[in-house]
Formats: structure tokens, C-alpha cells, sequence
């Protein structure tokens, strides 16, 4: 469908990302991903010849797009670009209107089949019941669709959206690119378009491109292309990491250590986020490395004990988690539920009551009383993460 051979895009000769070499197939959606910058816009910008490349060569079904009329071209391409549609006075139908001009004459008049087709491309998108309203009035979503409605009655071939999900809250983000993937599959529609949620571009793009440094780093199958380092230097993250098994960026946590959390099954997640949050240091023990709060503490840098999966806690983990227990200031019981293999992490907790270490628990009293007999009196019980966080004394633990 679109390929490029050796291109180098720009303003002014100069170059901006060079040696551009990417191609897309007919019902493929490519993203670009890149930091604010990097050259994205002018990528697209470029392979819908709104702007001359500076090298290289963009060719659309095998033909040179330098020697395709743009009237041709938009009948074969159709764009949804960053810039803001004033559309004062004009009603929905009025802007989709405008995708059918590449088919009328001189005059610009509309057949029944033309206004057929709006109806159809905004039924496509979901928006036939905002088709009388004013385009003014809509909410960024909606206005989102009925753009790509406007593409989409042009009867494209492929269509390029330049960061489409900006300003959308998350419905309409995730509404947006599941309509963009019916399209690509059910018409057989080609789209490129860039994107600032890696998450949503890893689940829902066939292929990405990595753009950093006036270079496409990394192009193919987001599978195969992306990985935690990867996106840790596209977008230099600082502090920060992307967990690739997630789609998710966890803030990391490198103070001190004065909390030890038992977690296992995400109990401990949002605990880990609350005490990171708050600049508090983190020990986590102890945690099998199939399970989700292992992910996480790992995405956060947080000093971990681990198991292999399903296999129990060994005296080694359990000597080295005690260990560490003694630099703890509090000790968090999550609730994690008791199995086999993790069964020892209730005799830490023992061990922590022992010794007289502040020990909050998520479990009720019943269930402390099966678990830690008389230990569980000098147990004190929180059901809200936010409660517990605020009755410590966070000034003692920095």
C-alpha cells in the first residue's frame, strides 16, 4: 500500500529524520512512536505530501506519490492532522460533506449517493445521531469522530491521523482506535498514525516506528520491536520505567528502605505506589516471580526477595528476608491469600511480632486469629490504604 525508500523528511533542507524506510500493507495500522519532537509530525506530513521530502522516494499501490495529482491522491489518501477544524456555523453533515468535494464538480454539489455515503461513514464511527448538531458544540471525542468520518467518506485507500487521542479522555481514546481497527480489518483500509500511549499502541497497532535522534531506531511488529529498554531510551525516562508485560510505566522508588511490605496476588501493588509516592523506601518479601506484584515492585526498583514460581520459599529467601526484617521501621501485612508455596511469609510476620515491629494487617481478626494466635492482639487493623498512610508518622521513616 505505502512504502519509502531511503527518506529523508524536513523543512528547509534540513533534515529532521532521515533514512526512513517503512512499509504498510492493506489493512495494517502503523504508529509512530517518538518524545514530542522527534520528527513524527513531520513524518506524516511528509508521506501526505503536504510537505517535499528532502530525499528519498514515498511511493502509494507502487506509484511515486511526486507524480500523483493531489486531487488523485486524496481520493486515494485522507488525513486527520493536529490543527484545530474552526467549524463556526457548520453542522456535523456539513463537515463530512467536505470529505465527498475529490467526487463533485465544479460546483461542489452533492449526489444522493454522496449523502448516502456521509450517512454511512458517520454510522461507521458511531456518530449518525450527532449528525444535525453543530460541529462546534461537540465534545473533543466527538469531534475526533466525525473527522475521521470526513476521512473515511473520501474513500480512502489509507488514512494518516496525526496524534488522534489527544485531548480525549479514556473511553473515547480506547473508542477511537477500536473503530480505526475495524475499519483497517473490515475495509481493508490502511492507517498510519502516532500515538503518545505506548499501551494502547503495543494492544492495538500491527507494526511500530520508533523515532529518536532524526532516526526510525526500531521498525516492525510492536511484539518483537519493543522492549522495557527500549522504551526506557526512546523517551529517556528518568526515575521512571516501562514494564513491557504491563504496558505500563511505574515511578521508581530509590530511597531508603523502612517499610517492609508481604504482598503477593497485587495486594501490594497500590501500597508500594502510596509509600513510593511519598518518598518512602520499600522491602518486599517474599514474592514468586509469576506474580503481579513482583512486576510492578520490579518496574519500581524495589528491593525484592523472590521465589521461582510455584516452587515454596526456601530457607535461604526466608534467612535473607529476616534479615532485613530488623531494618524495617513497619511491617505490612496486604492480606495476601495463604497457599503452600508462600506459607512462610506468615511466620515472617511472626518473627516481625516478636521482635515488638509496628505490624499493620488488611486482615480481619478472625482471620489474624487462625494465623498468628495470640501475636495478632499487637496487630493494628486497616481496611483503606489511605488510612494506614495517614496514621504513620511519615517525618520518622525519612
Amino acid at each position: 500500500m505505502l512504502k519509502t525508500n531511503n527518506l529523508s523528511v524536513g523543512y528547509d533542507k534540513k533534515v529532521v529524520v532521515s533514512d526512513i524506510n517503512i512499509e504498510v500493507k492493506k489493512g495494517e495500522i502503523l504508529c509512530l512512536l517518538g518524545s514530542n519532537g522527534a520528527g513524527k509530525t513531520t513524518i506524516l506530513r511528509s508521506l501526505s505530501k503536504l510537505i517535499t521530502p528532502i530525499k528519498g522516494e514515498i511511493y502509494l499501490n507502487d506509484m511515486d506519490v511526486r507524480h500523483i495529482s493531489r486531487k488523485t491522491l486524496s481520493k486515494m489518501m485522507a488525513l486527520v492532522l493536529t490543527n484545530r477544524l474552526l467549524g463556526d456555523l457548520m453542522t456535523v453533515q456539513d463537515v463530512v460533506n467536505m470529505g465527498r468535494y475529490p467526487y463533485t464538480g465544479f460546483f461542489g454539489n452533492l449526489s444522493k449517493k454522496d449523502l448516502m455515503m456521509v450517512d454511512d461513514s458517520l454510522k461507521s464511527v458511531n456518530a449518525l445521531h450527532l449528525k444535525k448538531r453543530y460541529f462546534d458544540e461537540l465534545s473533543d471525542g466527538e469531534k475526533q469522530k466525525v473527522l475521521v468520518a470526513r476521512a473515511l467518506v473520501q474513500e480512502p485507500e489509507i488514512i494518516i491521523l496525526d496524534e488522534p487521542t489527544t485531548h480525549l479522555d479514556i473511553k473515547h481514546r480506547l473508542e477511537l482506535m477500536n473503530i480505526l481497527k475495524k475499519l483497517s480489518k473490515e475495509k481493508s483500509i490502511s492507517v498510519i498514525l502516532s500515538l503518545h500511549e505506548i499501551d494502547i499502541a503495543l494492544k492495538s497497532c500491527d507494526k511500530v516506528a520508533l523515532v529518536k535522534n532524526n532516526k526510525v531506531i526500531a521498525y516492525g511488529q510492536p511484539e518483537d520491536m519493543v522492549d522495557e529498554n527500549m522504551i526506557n531510551s526512546l523517551y529517556e525516562l528518568e526515575d521512571k520505567n516501562f514494564n513491557s508485560l504491563l504496558g505500563a510505566v511505574e515511578i521508581s522508588n530509590k530511597s531508603k528502605n523502612e517499610v517492609f511490605i508481604i504482598g503477593g496476588g497485587g495486594k501490594a501493588t497500590p501500597i508500594y505506589r502510596a509509600f513510593t509516592k511519598r518518598g518512602i523506601g520499600i522491602y518486599s518479601g517474599i514474592i514468586h516471580e509469576n506474580d503481579i506484584d513482583y512486576e510492578i515492585g520490579r518496574t519500581m526498583g524495589i528491593k525484592l526477595f523472590t521465589e521461582k514460581p510455584f516452587e515454596s520459599i526456601s530457607d535461604e529467601s526466608f534467612d535473607l528476608a529476616i534479615r532485613n526484617l530488623n531494618n524495617s521501621k513497619i511491617i505490612i501485612d496486604t492480606g495476601f491469600s495463604v497457599g503452600e508455596t508462600n506459607k512462610r511469609n506468615i511466620d515472617i510476620i511472626k518473627e516481625a511480632l516478636k521482635i515488638n515491629k509496628k505490624v499493620y494487617s488488611f486482615r480481619n481478626k478472625s482471620e489474624s486469629n487462625k494465623y498468628y494466635k495470640s501475636l495478632s492482639n499487637n496487630i493494628e487493623y486497616v481496611d483503606k490504604v489511605s488510612k494506614m498512610v495517614d496514621s504513620i508518622d511519615i517525618n520518622n521513616l525519612l
